[in-house]
């Protein structure tokens, strides 16, 4: 078995005085290379916690957490940020993109950060927006785009680094149905490209792209069920 991701009794409190409020109670849960996962859960239910978990920008109040054979459970600040700048690129339902960037500018910034030289990252950004099918926005800004499209540009930007793992919170949740088709068909290129991607979504029509399904309820794995992967073509 090739984990990527290796949860074991992963638990995560929040501490309101003396009040502790126990949001995560002990959750073990194992993703393999190139896997497709949806994480599911009502509200409350632990999900947008494990996400930032598994993202590595919060760190578990007990249990081990072993990210692509590293133990991150307990990593300070600085290591964390150094693994999840490497290993994971992130997708958010709001598409945190920087307006007064272009599209190309808001794809290449993780490769400043990385210190690239800037003929390097412009080749780079513009190979992963071509991928995106968006070469001809990339001089456009965030408010000359459609939100389709703004979201292209902010999965462009979680692959530039070549991450391992892509995590998408909600990554249509501000789209119309087709453009949610159209983004979700592009996220199953990039699984069938080699990436282990891993959704939160509580739509089921999203989560039916993913061959493996997660619930959540209460802190807790409700079911982990794999399931085959409904095709759409639009």
């Amino acid at each position: 078995m090739n984990s990527i991701i290796k949860l074991e009794d992963i638990r995560k409190s929040y501490f309101m005085g003396k009040q502790e409020l126990r949001v995560l109670k002990g959750i073990s849960l194992d993703i393999q290379k190139n896997e497709y996962v949806a994480l599911m859960g009502p509200s409350g239910s632990g999900k947008s916690t494990l996400m930032n978990i598994i993202g590595c920008l919060d760190s578990p109040t007990a249990g081990k957490y072993i990210l692509n054979d590293q133990d991150v459970s307990k990593m300070a600040d600085d290591n964390l940020a150094d693994v999840r700048n490497q290993e994971i690129g992130f997708v958010f339902q709001q598409f945190n993109l920087l307006p007064r960037l272009s599209a190309m500018e808001n794809v290449a910034l993780p490769l400043v950060y990385a210190g690239m030289s800037k003929k390097a990252r412009i080749e780079k950004a513009m190979y992963v927006l071509s991928q995106v099918n968006l070469t001809d926005r990339s001089h456009h800004k965030p408010n000359e785009l459609s939100g389709g499209q703004c979201q292209r540009v902010a999965i462009a930007r979680a692959l530039v680094n070549d991450p391992s793992i892509i995590l998408a919170d909600e990554p249509t949740g501000n789209l119309d149905t087709k453009t949610s088709y159209e983004i979700m068909e592009i996220f199953g290129q990039i699984h069938r490209g080699g990436n282990t991607v891993v959704l939160v979504t509580h739509e089921e029509d999203i989560a039916k792209h993913a061959h493996r399904v997660v619930r959540l309820r209460d802190g807790l794995v409700e079911t982990d069920k794999r399931a085959a992967p409904t095709m759409v073509t639009g």
